[in-house]
């Protein structure tokens, strides 16, 4: 059981590590945008290649975990992906860029699945929820650092060395924390499966994580602006909607194994979906910021659980393996999440802002619709 505790210590590190590699590009993308001289285009065509790096990764990576094991692969791809970050702002070409985000989108990817293979085992060995909580440190990780990039600037930090600073602990972290993970059962040593489209509750857990994503991407990307464009918010209260909405999610993911512990997979989705639903529909229905900032809360709330629930239950679909079952969601999961803020977009676009995240409410009662088929009573 010290094995088990140690291990569950060294991943939560590792779902930390992640987080505040995605929110470091995060904070860098203008950063990027103007050491490159690019435009809306090129821009969007170079977080396409992490995507696309992301999707060609995700096809292998049932069969890579599985073959070497959640603890060496986060370990290797974990350092790539940290050394990946640090190379953002390194070259001043163009081609140069689109291989750090493809390098960036198949490292990631890797990594995420590796440790969310042994999320399910430490669960399993448990016996008892967890998995909430090791994605909690993933939206803790996030806010940290989007905190350290923030005042990166006044402590005297280039971005260059911002980025140097940030990798360079993150990696030390990965080596160190991998140590502690749990070696690979043999079983899953031996696991071999053909690259293959996700089908039955595979395809449906992936599409459900699909939208979940788009979602909650919805409210990263576009939650700011809807506060300063719909509802003629100041900058510093717009800002609080990206906030408002990661501190509740990172909330909801920290209580969530209490949660799981009393509620079954298909209580929580469905109370998630009808949560994530009415508090997106509160924010879009009341023309008031304080509103809007109350329902963006209770979107993060009803959000924050979704992708742990569908994972653990990808990795239980009898006759799959927990690698390549977490894969196939988290493909098709990562198809949504690119296809996601384009299609909001686009909606806004023709019509408002507003009209754009509706889809987010369709969404959230159409998980909250599908939970009983999807988890099948779980």
């Amino acid at each position: 059981m010290s094995s088990v505790v140690g291990a569950s210590r060294a991943l939560r590190a590792q779902f930390f590590v992640l987080g505040v590699m995605f929110a470091t590009w995060g904070v860098h993308v203008p950063t990027v945008k103007g050491h490159y001289g690019l435009g809306e285009q090129a821009l969007a065509i170079a977080m396409l290649a992490g995507g696309v790096g992301a999707l060609m990764a995700l096809a292998q990576a049932g069969r890579v975990v599985g073959r070497w094991g959640p603890r060496a692969v986060s370990a290797v791809m974990g350092v790539a992906c940290c050394a990946s970050i640090a190379c953002l702002l390194a070259g001043s070409a163009y081609a140069a860029l689109l291989a750090v985000m493809l390098l960036f989108g198949i490292t990631g990817s890797l990594v995420d699945v590796a440790i969310n293979t042994e999320a399910t085992e430490i669960e399993r060995l448990a016996a008892k929820p967890l998995m909430s909580g090791f994605h909690g440190m993933f939206s803790l990780g996030g806010m940290a650092g989007a905190g350290l990039g923030s005042v990166a600037p006044a402590l005297g930090l280039s971005p260059q060395a911002h980025l140097l600073v940030a990798t360079g602990l993150g990696a030390v972290v990965v080596l160190v924390g991998s140590r502690a993970m749990l070696p690979v059962p043999e079983k899953a040593a031996e696991e071999k499966h053909p690259l293959s489209l996700p089908r039955g509750p595979l395809l449906l857990l992936g599409v459900l994580a699909s939208m979940g994503l788009i979602a909650e991407g919805a409210m990263y990307d576009w939650s700011v602006l809807f506060m300063k464009q719909e509802r003629a918010s100041e900058a510093s209260t717009a800002a609080l909607a990206y906030a408002s909405f990661s501190g509740a999610m990172a909330t909801g993911r920290f209580g969530g194994d209490w949660v799981r512990a009393r509620l079954s997979g298909t209580q929580l989705m469905r109370a998630s979906g009808v949560l994530g639903a009415a508090g997106m529909a509160l924010a879009l229905a009341v023309p008031s910021p304080v509103v809007a900032l109350v329902g963006f809360a209770l979107v993060g709330l009803g959000l924050s659980n979704v992708v742990p629930v569908l994972f653990s239950a990808a990795s239980q679909v009898p006759g799959v393996s927990s690698a390549h079952g977490i894969a196939a969601v988290s493909g098709v999961g990562y198809l949504g999440m690119m296809a996601g803020p384009p299609l909001i977009g686009l909606i806004a676009e023709h019509s408002s802002l507003t009209s754009g995240l509706v889809v987010v409410v369709v969404f959230a009662v159409f998980m909250a619709l599908s939970a009983r088929r999807a988890l099948q009573g779980r």
